[in-house]
C-alpha cells in the first residue's frame, strides 16, 4: 500500500504527534508499505520547499516555506507542493494528523479530498475551545465527506471530534498512539520497592501551562500537610516555559528538600528515575492520549490521573493506578497511596505483571482497518 501522512510537525522538532507520525510511518515502512510523510516543518539542515529525504525506510518532503520564520506552517506554496506530492506518488490512502490548530494539515485534507483520494483524519488533541469553530469550518473542509474517514487517539478525543462532525457516540473509531512496549516494560522487572521508603511519586511533562505542572506542585503540598514529615518525595521531569515559575512555587512552598526538579533528561536517564519511583501522576485535564502515563504504566509505576482524559485508555480505575476528578482528589489519591501500602502494592505487582496493549503491531492494524473504510468508501 502505498500511504501519504500529512502532518505540520514533525521531526527534527520534538512532541507528541512529531513522535507518534514518524514512529507510526516506520512501522509501516518496516511490514512493506510504501510510506511518505509530507510536513510544513523544516529538516535539520533547513530543507524545505520540497525538498526530499528518507528516515526509517521512509520518505520525507519537506513543503515548508522560508516566508514563515520556522513555523510548521505554509499557506502560500504549501497546498501546491502538496497536489504534486499527491500526483507523483498517487498514493492509495492519505493519512491526515491534526491538532487544535493545524492549518498544513487541514489544507492537506482538503487537497486529498479534492484529488478523490481516500482520506482518514486522526485529531491528536482534546479540541476543547475550537469545537464551534472547527464545526462551522468542517462543512468547508468536507470533513464528513463519504470518502473521509474522521479517527481520534482516544475515546475522550473521539466524543469531541463527534461534536464537531454531528455524529452520533461511537461513530468515531481510535487509532491510539504507542510506544516500544516491551523496552519500557523491562523497566518493571528490575524496579525496587522498599515499603518503609518514602512513596516516590514522578511526573514527565512539558512545563507548559496546559499540563498543569503548577497544579501538581500545590496538590502534592496539600498531601505532605496530612502525611508524616519524610512519607513523599516528588520528581518533575521535564523543561519549559514554566520552569522558573515552578520553581518558585517549590521554593515559596517550603518543598524544596520534598520536590526534585530534574529538567529534561534523556530515555535512559528518564528509565533509571522511573526504576526507582512508584507512582507517576498525570495532572493535565485536556490529555488527548498521554504518552508518558503509558511509557511510565508500562515501566510498572502505578497512575493518578484525571479522569476523562485519553490516559483512561490504559488505566482503570485501582487496576493500573487511580482517577480523580479534580485537584483535590489528586492530593487525596496521594495520600492514600502514601497511606495504604497494601494497595500501592497491589496497583505495581498488576503493572508489573501486565503489560499494556499499545504496541506498533496493534496500532497499525487499527490504521489499516481506518484505510481499508476510506476505500471502501469510494
Amino acid at each position: 500500500m502505498r500511504i501519504v501522512h500529512v502532518t505540520d510537525c514533525f521531526a527534527p522538532r520534538t512532541g507528541g504527534i512529531e513522535s507518534q507520525v514518524g514512529d507510526l510511518a516506520a512501522a509501516q515502512a518496516r511490514a512493506g508499505d510504501e510510506v511518505h510523510v509530507t510536513t510544513a516543518t523544516f529538516g535539520a539542515q533547513g530543507q524545505h520547499g520540497g525538498a526530499v529525504e528518507e528516515t526509517r525506510g521512509v520518505r520525507v518532503h519537506r513543503l515548508g516555506s522560508r516566508f514563515t520564520g520556522g513555523l510548521p506552517v505554509n499557506p502560500w506554496s504549501g497546498p501546491r507542493l502538496m497536489r504534486a506530492v499527491l500526483r507523483d506518488v498517487r498514493p492509495d490512502v492519505v493519512h491526515v494528523h491534526a491538532g487544535l490548530v493545524a492549518p498544513f494539515a487541514y489544507d492537506g485534507a482538503r487537497t486529498a479530498r479534492a484529488a478523490g483520494i481516500p482520506t482518514v483524519v486522526t485529531w491528536h488533541s482534546m479540541l476543547d475551545g475550537g469545537i464551534p469553530v472547527l464545526r462551522a469550518g468542517s462543512k468547508v473542509l468536507g470533513w464528513r465527506s463519504s470518502r473521509m474517514v474522521p479517527t481520534a487517539v482516544s475515546h475522550a478525543a473521539a466524543r469531541r471530534v463527534e461534536k464537531v462532525l454531528g455524529l452520533a457516540p461511537g461513530e468515531v473509531p481510535v487509532v491510539p498512539d504507542a510506544i516500544d512496549v516491551a523496552a519500557w516494560h523491562a523497566v518493571a522487572a528490575r524496579r525496587e520497592t522498599d515499603p518503609a521508603a518514602p512513596v516516590r511519586f514522578v511526573t514527565t511533562m512539558r512545563l507548559e501551562p496546559r499540563k498543569r505542572g503548577r497544579h501538581l506542585v500545590e496538590a502534592f503540598a496539600q498531601a505532605l500537610r496530612a502525611l508524616p514529615d519524610g512519607a513523599a518525595r516528588l520528581t518533575i521531569i521535564g523543561a519549559g516555559s514554566e520552569d522558573a515559575l515552578l520553581r518558585s512555587r517549590v521554593a515559596r512552598l517550603g518543598l524544596g528538600d520534598r520536590v526534585t526538579m530534574a529538567g529534561r533528561l534523556t530515555r535512559e536517564e528518564v528509565t533509571a528515575a522511573y526504576a526507582t519511583a512508584d507512582v507517576f501522576c498525570s495532572p493535565a485535564i485536556l490529555e488527548a492520549f498521554g504518552i508518558a502515563a503509558l511509557e511510565a504504566r508500562s515501566a510498572g509505576l502505578a497512575v493518578v490521573a484525571r479522569r476523562g482524559t485519553g490516559v483512561e485508555e490504559f488505566v482503570d480505575h485501582e487496576v493500573e493506578g487511580l482517577l480523580v476528578s479534580s485537584d483535590d482528589e489528586l492530593a487525596g489519591a496521594m495520600v492514600r497511596l502514601v497511606r495504604d501500602r497494601a494497595l500501592l502494592g497491589r496497583l505495581l505487582e498488576h503493572n508489573r505483571d501486565h503489560a499494556p496493549r499499545f504496541t506498533w503491531d496493534v496500532v497499525t492494524q487499527r490504521a489499516a482497518e481506518a484505510y481499508a473504510e476510506a476505500s471502501a468508501r469510494g
